[in-house]
């Protein structure tokens, strides 16, 4: 009887205990999950070691002495000691020194580094526009073939800098005035070469500058981009051709072309290379430069003249034997050649 009572009183003492442990544990959680007070209410806390006021959640006894002393710890109990390492640790987390006005020093410090970089308009006429000016020259002298020892990389670099500092406007008109000196001397430098050397003379400077714009619009790629086409609507590899045929082109047109149909008539004294070079350039220049001499600009261009008709085969054939009778008179012999048979 006695230990019937016994056993009893220890069921209800494991009972109370059990609902005080999970009252306990609730309104450990609830005040874990509760969000912080507003900063201006925040109380200043006291100096004591981590996690010290939440020593004083009240937890599950483990000394208690019953049937069950010395038996490991329950889940609640374990749960428990964990939300208290766990704040623990938020409590030091919390205690870490708040952001000093350095930070904003620092960011203050990059912003006028930043300032530092801006190029004025002085430094770009004393630093960037010098570099640029000296690879444009290189660039436009250059024969075909020749090694040009200059950065890329660093006048694609000035470049960039200064459309990204707002010079492109500057950039753009020291780049037309540049490349226009350079064409202006190239005109008189034709206009003084002999009937003999001009049209070779010619197709080297039409060379020499097709090729140089191979080079310089893709270093002038981004004041292109973003200032001739967005706010001039035009393309920079337009206005430089466009340069060519004015400071050139215009100039020589009526030197140039009875002196090509003059070649024409006689074979092979002008290469047949420079012929169509120079007829090709020319026709890139200004197209309509065609009805100057259709026949000539027919030879090198597919589609100029209109499609042949069935009237005109006999004048065909007779443009072909004059042409035949003028080769065999220049010393060239009609040869035959005939297929052997397998």
């Amino acid at each position: 009887m006695e230990e019937s009572m016994e056993e009893e009183e220890v069921l209800i003492y494991e009972t109370m205990m059990d609902d005080q442990n999970h009252n306990n544990w609730e309104a450990a959680v609830d005040g874990f999950r509760q969000p912080p007070p507003p900063p201006s209410s925040m109380p200043v806390p006291a100096r004591e070691p981590p996690g010290g006021q939440l020593l004083a959640v009240p937890a599950v006894s483990v000394d208690r002495k019953g049937p069950k002393e010395g038996l490991p710890l329950g889940p609640e109990a374990n749960g428990v000691i964990m939300m208290l390492k766990s704040c623990d640790a938020a409590a030091v987390a919390k205690a870490a020194p708040a952001p000093t006005p350095g930070s904003t020093i620092n960011i203050n410090t990059s912003t006028s580094k930043f300032l530092m970089n801006v190029i004025t308009i002085e430094d770009y006429k004393s630093t960037y526009w010098p570099k640029l000016d000296g690879a444009i020259d290189q660039l436009l002298t250059q024969s075909p073939g020749d090694y040009i020892p200059i950065s890329y990389e660093q006048i694609y670099s000035c470049v960039y800098k200064c459309v990204c500092q707002q010079h492109s406007e500057q950039m753009y008109s020291d780049l037309i005035k540049k490349i226009t000196n350079h064409l202006e001397r190239v005109s008189k430098e034709l206009q003084a070469s002999p009937p003999d050397l001009y049209i070779e003379r010619f197709n080297i400077a039409l060379g020499q500058y097709m090729g140089a714009l191979q080079s310089i619009v893709p270093l002038f790629i981004y004041m292109n981009k973003f200032y001739i086409e967005t706010k001039l609507n035009r393309d920079l590899k337009d206005d430089l051709i466009k340069l060519f045929t004015e400071h050139v082109a215009e100039k020589h047109i009526y030197s140039l072309m009875p002196l090509l149909l003059e070649a024409q008539s006689t074979p092979f004294q002008v290469t047949p290379s420079t012929m169509a070079n120079i007829v090709k350039g020319l026709y890139t220049l200004r197209p309509e430069w065609v009805q100057m001499a259709p026949t000539l600009f027919s030879k090198f261009i597919p589609n100029i003249l209109p499609p042949a008709v069935e009237s005109e085969l006999s004048e065909y054939a007779a443009q072909d034997q004059k042409l035949q009778r003028e080769l065999i008179q220049n010393g060239f012999t009609r040869q035959v050649f005939f297929s052997p048979l397998w």
